[in-house]
């Protein structure tokens, strides 16, 4: 897959094209080893230098960025034995979250999470993450299976939000959503939720309602998008970068606020840029969280998980 470049990603683009240039003019015109690997350090010390900076809008756009890991790549690089369970045994199958039963370093566990796709058939077949009602009552029925036998739950976040559209909204979409979100706060197993690219509004905390919620370096988590605070609060959704700002929806500043636990933090670059390396990271975290939850018995879990979800918004 070609590499996809961001706006802000300019200058890097045309020097790795220079690289690129370089490296194929070499055989027939002789050595650059010299001037490639030049070129190579000022590349890396430019995409460091960019990523250090970046504000929330830019984050926003890298959260969004379509080689970003997704759901089936965090299944595929830590899960093992993954069976998946379809339908909401109601209505049908929404592929928008994908979930079912899988080891995890040697744990049984239930795993769920949005699906956004990775190129246009696949994108309209998980209709780009944005679940409607019969994805969040598969959700329930994960916990509840999840509940019954004792397994932990492991929640992927990665949606612009739920789906908007009639036919959502004529089966229940906030009912479904609010039964998801309650029955993730009413679970006797540890629930950890991470947010690995976009986590907006409903959609992300139906399956986010955890002991634990975890936060990719640069992910973003809101009530609603910059594009769409901006549109209500300006008219104007060119504001979108200024939205951002003052949204409070980075890492920083949602640990801080109590809202996220804990930031995970990304290769060079971003996920995107070495893909492997953000899987493995995020499982070692999974690990260390999961182990700690597990001394927990079910109404100390139920406990910890209310008391964390009271104690946002409190000054005291």
């Amino acid at each position: 897959m070609a590499t996809h470049y961001l706006e802000f990603e300019k200058p890097i683009a045309e020097l790795e094209a220079k690289i690129e240039e370089l490296t194929l003019l070499a055989p027939s015109a002789g050595s650059f080893d010299t001037e490639i690997e030049g070129l190579r350090r000022k590349a890396d010390q430019l995409r460091r230098k960019t990523y250090a900076e970046l504000d929330p809008w830019k984050k926003t756009q890298v959260a969004r960025h379509p080689q970003r890991p997704h759901l089936i790549d965090y299944v595929a690089g830590l899960l093992e034995d993954f069976t998946e369970l379809r339908g909401d045994r109601q209505f049908g199958d929404d592929q928008a979250i994908i979930g079912g039963l899988a080891r995890f370093r040697g744990r049984a566990v239930v795993v769920m999470g949005h699906e956004k796709g990775h190129d246009t058939a696949t994108r309209l077949t998980h209709n780009f993450g944005m679940a409607r009602p019969e994805g969040y009552r598969k959700a329930v029925r994960l916990m509840d299976v999840a509940d019954r036998f004792g397994l932990p739950v492991l929640s992927f976040v990665d949606t612009a939000g739920a789906y908007p559209g009639l036919g959502a909204e004529e089966r229940g979409q906030a009912e479904a959503i609010a039964r998801s979100t309650e029955r993730g706060l009413t679970l006797g197993v540890p629930m950890i939720s991470t947010i690995t690219g976009e986590g907006g509004s409903g959609g992300a905390i139906a399956i986010a309602a955890a002991n634990r919620v975890l936060m990719l370096e640069h992910s973003i988590y809101s009530v609603i998008s910059p594009e769409g605070a901006a549109s209500i609060l300006w008219r104007d959704g060119a504001r979108a970068k200024d939205a951002a700002a003052a949204m409070k929806i980075t890492g920083p500043d949602l640990l801080s606020l109590g809202i996220v636990d804990r930031v995970i933090e990304e290769p060079v670059g971003g996920a995107h840029a070495d893909r492997d390396a953000a899987i493995t990271r995020v499982g070692d975290v999974l690990e260390e969280e999961l182990t700690a939850l597990e001394t927990l018995d079910p109404a100390a879990l139920k406990r910890q998980r209310a008391d964390r979800f009271y104690a946002i918004g409190r000054l005291n």
